[in-house]
């Protein structure tokens, strides 16, 4: 089975570079990238490779390579589904904020949505991909839409989850430690699975492409995710007990990363996880292990999602109790609003929790963040609902310019680890400030020695001393 025509429904951070690096490294198959939203395929068209809507180191390179050649983007997603061969589903899977789950389970109506746009449309047989990070079983589901169409079309359904790493996704996609194709047992299932094989072997070697049945495909991506989102829980959880006992994360994180059972990725105190992955995954589990009556396999995966917001809300805590327990009327710089650097992702991010909880204490924010627009931060704001949307902005004021944003304030609060952050003119940065000015260095970047000297009271996680 020889794959000449993909479509991929969904243009945001899994579909778009996905489905670049795949044009780039396959140049025999046409890739279309199909979304209902027509700004953000306009962004992926435009000439500017600046602006396109998705920012990832190296992107650009690849889009401008393959772009027009066989990679295409398009809101004619009929047509798209009509042409493909094989149909990558790759669109937003929220946690459900209604109903029975809500708060844990998957919202699953866009790929429902997916699957009976699919099924109208497909006049003949099709292999479908899911891309999107979906719970156990859901192939089950789009299967039974699609088998009762009334089209007589015979269709495949194939797991394929993402592993990417938002701010290294391309090189990711091109040297990922694993590729993993889930399908049927059948005859048929197994030609599916290797028509997706070959499309990898093109760039990828073939003892890192594993295939298992669907099942535990799906369970895999969200058990992958629990377990690194599980360690940065841990190494947090120890960072208030290095706080309270003078000993320092760092050495503690340098010590045990040594060890060959557990090595050092993941074991970075910050101010929390965030990304669109991380919680919804973990929630998502904890939902499936309570619809089984797995209550306690629930409350422990549970546990690492409530750690991670206790480690947001004790950082803003740490912040009021620092400025005399009242931060009324106070300018408080935000360094960062993506969820990490290199990305202009903020889903989940800690800073959205850190400015709601001072915003709460009538503090006034100006945030500067190299890749997030003002009109994504407001729109962050704004979807809690804490407050109506002229507060947010009378009390959140954006700029894009850090010098601009820290005048006059009372306090630097580091929520992203922009590398740029730690090339500043530091001193420039305190002669413009109220004193005492204090750093609250979330991500763990600065050379707090170095600013202490300059006249800086710096707090960093998981240091038992403010310097």
């Amino acid at each position: 089975m020889t794959i000449k025509n993909i479509c991929c429904i969904g243009a945001g951070y899994v579909g778009g570079p996905t489905m670049s690096v795949i044009a780039q490294k396959c140049p025999n198959i046409k890739v279309t990238v199909v979304d209902i939203n027509e700004d953000r395929i306009a962004a992926w068209n435009h000439k500017d490779l600046s602006r396109l809507p998705v920012y990832e180191p190296g992107l650009d390179k690849v889009v401008e390579e393959a772009r027009g050649r066989n990679l295409f983007f398009s809101t004619e997603v009929d047509k798209a589904i009509n042409d493909a061969d094989m149909i990558f589903i790759s669109v937003n899977t929220p946690t459900k904020t209604y109903g029975k789950g809500k708060g844990m389970a998957a919202d699953l109506k866009y790929i429902e949505l997916c699957a009976r746009q699919i099924a109208r449309v497909a006049k003949q047989d099709k292999i479908v991909v899911e891309k999107s990070t979906l719970p156990v079983r859901t192939a089950s589901a789009i299967k039974s839409i699609l088998e009762n169409t009334g089209n007589g079309v015979q269709f495949q359904i194939l797991s394929n989850p993402e592993f990417l790493a938002e701010g290294t996704a391309v090189q990711d996609l091109l040297h990922p430690d694993r590729v993993l194709i889930g399908g049927d047992t059948t005859q048929e299932g197994q030609k599916a699975i290797q028509a997706l094989v070959d499309i990898y072997a093109n760039w990828i070697p073939n003892e890192r492409i594993l295939t298992t049945n669907v099942w535990s495909s799906e369970l895999s991506k969200l058990t992958a995710n629990a377990f690194l989102a599980q360690r940065v829980s841990s190494i947090n959880a120890m960072s208030v007990i290095c706080e309270n006992t003078g000993a320092d994360i760092n050495e503690v994180s340098k010590a045990i990363g040594m060890d060959s059972r557990i090595g050092p990725k993941f074991l970075k105190a910050s101010v929390g996880f965030g990304g669109s992955c991380f919680q919804k995954d973990i929630l998502n589990l904890v939902y499936i292990a309570k619809t089984y009556g797995l209550d306690e396999v629930a409350d422990y995966w549970e546990q690492v999602v409530l750690m991670n917001d206790y480690q947001k809300n004790r950082f803003s805590d740490n912040i009021v109790s620092t400025l005399y327990n009242t931060v009324s009327g106070k300018k408080i710089t935000f360094f960062g609003w993506a969820f990490k650097k290199d990305t202009n992702d903020t889903r989940e991010s800690a800073a959205i929790k850190v400015a709601d909880n001072l915003l709460s204490e009538k503090a006034n924010l100006s945030v500067y963040d190299p890749k997030v627009t003002e009109e994504r931060i407001y729109a962050d704001l704004d979807y809690l609902n804490s407050r109506s949307e002229e507060e947010n902005r009378k009390l959140l004021k954006v700029q894009n310019n850090p010098y601009n944003a820290i005048k006059n304030s009372h306090a630097i609060a580091i929520l992203t680890e922009w590398d740029e952050f730690k090339t500043y003119d530091w001193q420039k940065i305190y002669d413009n400030m109220h004193k005492p000015a204090f750093i609250f260095d979330g991500r763990g970047i600065l050379d707090t020695k170095a600013l202490s000297k300059i006249g800086f009271i710096c707090y960093k996680i998981g240091s038992a001393t403010t310097v």
